[in-house]
């Protein structure tokens, strides 16, 4: 059976709960050996989930926001690397068609591509010597035009998912003008390589490695979409990123409660949830779940119900939510931490992969410090 096949978000919900609960297992080998687990996106494309987010008029699902923040966060609580690795799969291929920004044709046969081969996709943006394309910078990868379309070259780093990606949507400056565009590059194109740089202590497991293109050919339909210098639209699809560490948050307060509820030292009778620090600790965190999930699934349903008109108002209150649950759920961690003492820094215990994990959201976009200008700009007057 295949997750596309129900009809319901609450059957849905349930299959995918019960398709990734093997993901935990997996995710502390994977985390010590740096490497993507091939494993849980094999099984994640048999059961159909890439597709989820294809629209309906393309043979998807089309599923809303809500619920596709909802399966992320399930995914997150079992693996956070590949919940954060198939987010921006997911994300993009559901703003992509929801947007009409490639033309229907192109869009058409990608979506094919994921509904009936599990095809994955990311934006590389990131460049080592522009930093986040969040910040401004002009790409240096650039294109040129030749007689039977465009050559490619450039390098992208920070390309989550890359060991397992079947197309790029490159951002690329038209060499000898001032013209930015994306272009769409598969995976398996002569010219494309990937250098395994990636060696964080967090997310070990998203193979966030450099891509490099050294004179790839391109077809003239492969320029997909020009940038338009300055123009930010609010994304709804990026929630899928405090989804992410909201999940993260989630396990690790199963792990400390899980853990208090079990944990009874020999000089006391019962076991330590009875102690009121560790009381206090649990409702803290509780609190701090409670606050972050309402704040997330509102603004989410918010974006679900909205027109574009409405949507696009939505910037700084999308960015809101970003700091706010990413901010949330590493406190949780380390309340998380706190009750389970000096086992949770243990190689063993996955609170420490947690801990590390959810520190990852500081540098996802949008950054804490761009959005916290933008909430002020409301209240501040401009002369």
């Amino acid at each position: 059976m295949k997750v596309t096949d129900l009809h319901t978000t609450e059957e849905r919900i349930s299959f995918l709960k019960k398709s990734v609960s093997r993901f935990n297992e997996r995710a502390q080998t994977h985390d010590e050996a740096a490497t993507v687990p091939s494993e849980n996106f094999s099984e994640l494309r048999a059961i159909g989930y890439p597709a989820l987010t294809v629209p309906k008029k393309y043979g998807g699902i089309g599923i809303s926001l809500l619920e596709m923040i909802q399966m992320q966060e399930i995914i997150a609580q079992q693996d956070g690397s590949t919940a954060l690795s198939i987010g921006w799969h997911m994300g993009i291929t559901k703003h992509l068609g929801e947007t009409n920004s490639w033309s229907e044709s192109t869009y058409a046969r990608f979506a094919e591509d994921v509904i009936k081969n599990g095809a994955l996709i990311n934006n590389l943006a990131t460049e080592p010597a522009t930093g986040s394309p969040t910040r401004g910078g002009k790409p240096e990868t650039f294109v040129t035009k030749i007689a039977s379309g465009w050559k490619l070259n450039g390098r992208k780093s920070f390309a989550t998912l890359s060991p397992l990606l079947d197309f790029f949507v490159v951002s690329a400056t038209i060499d000898g003008t001032e013209e930015v565009s994306n272009f769409l590059v598969k995976s398996d194109l002569p010219g494309v390589s990937i250098e395994e740089t990636w060696d964080s202590i967090a997310m070990r497991g998203t193979g966030s490695h450099d891509v490099v293109f050294e004179d790839v050919t391109l077809e003239p339909e492969d320029l997909v979409q020009y940038v338009k210098p300055g123009q930010k639209r609010a994304q709804g699809w990026l929630l899928h990123i405090p989804a992410c560490y909201l999940g993260i948050a989630k396990a690790a307060q199963k792990y400390a409660i899980d853990f208090a509820n079990s944990y009874s030292p020999s000089s006391i009778k019962g076991t330590i949830s009875q102690f009121p620090a560790v009381k206090q600790k649990i409702g803290e965190m509780e609190l701090k779940v409670l606050e972050s999930s309402h704040f997330l699934y509102a603004v989410a349903k918010k974006w679900d119900d909205s027109d574009d008109t409405v949507r696009q108002t939505m910037q700084a209150e999308l960015g809101a939510v970003k700091v706010s649950v990413v901010n949330k759920a590493i406190e949780i961690v380390d309340l998380a931490m706190r009750i389970v003492g000096a086992r949770s820094l243990s190689a063993t215990c996955p609170l420490q992969r947690y801990y590390r994990d959810v520190r990852a959201g500081l540098h996802n976009p949008p950054m804490d410090d761009m959005v916290i200008s933008m909430l002020a700009a409301k209240w501040i007057n401009q002369k």
